[in-house]
């Protein structure tokens, strides 16, 4: 189950989204905001997995509560303005509603959320074959086996696959989506990369080669934690 709260200045829209989240079997209602500074607080303090969320607010809006979070929940905005929902997308929310919102698109955005709350936040990393990132505006499945390796860049990585020419470039950080991949598998070798074990075709002390003749460096700090590659024969060099 999923701890949800709702933000909104205006009454009956709250009483709405809320009313609308008791309906529904695998959300939680935490609480209800009718402000921006009074939701800001509830999130530093307290374990929220989505927001169902107003943009024209006073004080601080709805846009600019995402930009001031530095850990960002799952966001459902929840508008009577078309015109922020480009920005909105820009800052990966999961979905965008119009007011007045019926039960049934309400549904269909909470099952989005659920389903993306599963398949990343929660899911079981070693029995995983894939993981959803939020890339191009929507939800892009990921084959695990077919990852060579993950490029770290500030606020996004690259996903470089095997059967793909151009990188997927979600906007993620290159330790959070390491904590949605299976350990084991994927290993940290360098400050801007994590790689696929199953891809090395040679290694040596300073860098290794993947699948498709992909060379990377080894970082100093992450040397230990392959040094047990080094047994394998198949991957001296």
């Amino acid at each position: 189950m999923m701890n949800c709260i709702a933000v909104d200045d205006e009454k009956y829209s709250l009483e709405l989204i809320a009313d609308n989240i008791r309906r529904t079997p695998f959300l939680h209602l935490t609480a209800t905001c009718n402000s921006s500074p009074e939701a800001i607080r509830l999130l530093e303090t307290e374990p929220i997995d989505l927001v169902f969320l107003d943009i024209q607010m006073p004080m601080i809006n709805g846009l600019q509560l995402l930009r001031r979070l530095d850990k960002k929940p799952m966001v459902i905005i929840v508008s009577a303005y078309k015109n922020y929902a480009l920005e909105s997308f820009e800052l990966d929310v999961l979905d965008y509603l119009l007011k007045p919102v019926t039960y049934e698109r309400f549904s269909k955005a909470a099952l989005k959320a659920n389903d993306y709350y599963h398949l990343t936040h929660k899911q079981d990393k070693s029995n995983a074959g894939y993981i959803f990132v939020n890339a191009d505006y929507r939800l892009v499945k990921i084959e695990l086996d077919k990852v060579l390796y993950v490029e770290g860049m500030k606020d996004y990585v690259k996903i470089f696959l095997s059967d793909a020419r151009r990188p997927i470039v979600p906007k993620l950080s290159l330790k959070a989506i390491g904590e949605m991949l299976p350990e084991g598998t994927f290993m940290r070798i360098h400050k801007s990369y994590i790689i696929n074990t199953d891809k090395i075709i040679a290694l040596q002390r300073q860098k290794l080669t993947l699948s498709g003749d992909h060379t990377l460096p080894i970082g100093q700090n992450y040397r230990e934690s392959y040094e047990h590659l080094f047994a394998k024969d198949e991957y001296k060099s």
